[in-house]
């Protein structure tokens, strides 16, 4: 596997963008398959969003240790996950659209300085159903806004976020999120294709339950490199703290279950990942440090 670091200039002229630099982290995963993270831009969080019930000391304490200011807002990345295999264009999760946050919803800007068209991409494959995950789904008609893909998503994630009732039991702080995801996924109908844990949509692809961040949470295991979704959801608590409740997660407990079992194996593995939220365009390592973690970029 050769890591390498490249950087994109989008031309004022084809992104109306003058002097955007994109900047992306290709991985060459060998037999012609390579990966490149593109920023969908960040998000902009209060600091009780991640950390839920945790105490001010403790929570300060580990923003401080990792070079954040605790008064916040926490800026989050979004990385975004395209493979390439010389037939197929996939895209991991597709950003946040124009609606959610004006700091996300760069996607489409990054494709194009990378190269690629909308209708070059052949699969959609979701980690979960929230916002900055989602919401880019559909153009500014609401078609989709992949017209030649294919979408899968978990079937249970799906069935969570399409039942009308997840408005009424999510709380009223991610309300808006049930009614966004169910809106569009919703205008994708039969298009959007479900997928089970162990699944393989594509060769040298398998979904693996990372469940707990969202009911049907998937990671994906592209035999070289776990594209994590949000199961490990930043690059500070998480790692120092992985069996912390937090408050970015939809259950908590579960999710912590997840994070702690999968930080102990790709520890243990050495296996390279791919964090929608991690810092450095999300690629690294998960780093055993003492009774913690670190993430070591590439």
């Amino acid at each position: 596997m050769i890591l390498t670091r490249r950087r994109f200039l989008a031309a004022a002229s084809a992104l109306a963008l003058p002097g955007r630099i994109w900047a992306g982290t290709e991985i060459d995963l060998g037999q012609g398959r390579k990966v490149l993270s593109l920023s969908d831009g960040h998000l902009e969080l209060p600091p009780a969003f991640i950390f839920g019930d945790m105490p001010e000391a403790e929570r300060k304490a580990i923003l401080t240790a990792h070079g954040i200011d605790p008064a916040g807002p926490l800026v989050a990345p979004c990385n975004v996950t395209l493979l390439r295999d010389g037939t197929n264009t996939v895209l991991f999760d597709v950003g946040a659209g124009p609606d959610f946050q004006p700091s996300a919803g760069d996607l489409a800007d990054a494709l194009a300085a990378a190269g690629v068209a909308p209708e070059d991409v052949t699969h959609v494959l979701f980690t979960h159903g929230h916002p900055d995950h989602l919401w880019g789904v559909l153009d500014d008609f609401d078609e989709p806004a992949f017209p030649e893909a294919r979408y899968l998503m978990g079937g249970t994630e799906a069935q969570y976020w399409s039942d009308p009732a997840t408005a009424d039991s999510i709380g009223a702080a991610r309300a808006a999120f049930a009614a966004g995801a169910k809106r569009r996924l919703d205008a994708l109908g039969d298009l959007v294709e479900p997928l089970a844990p162990g699944d393989s949509p594509l060769p040298g692809i398998s979904a693996v339950a990372t469940h707990g961040h969202t009911p049907g949470h998937l990671s994906f295991d592209l035999d070289g490199l776990m594209v994590l979704g949000d199961c490990i959801g930043n690059g500070h608590v998480s790692f120092d703290q992985p069996q912390a409740l937090l408050g970015a997660d939809q259950a908590p407990e579960e999710a912590a279950e997840t994070r702690a079992k999968l930080m102990a194996d790709l520890a243990a593995s050495g296996l390279p990942v791919l964090g929608f939220h991690l810092p450095g365009g999300g690629i690294g390592q998960v780093v055993q440090d003492g009774d913690a973690y670190r993430f070591a970029p590439s």
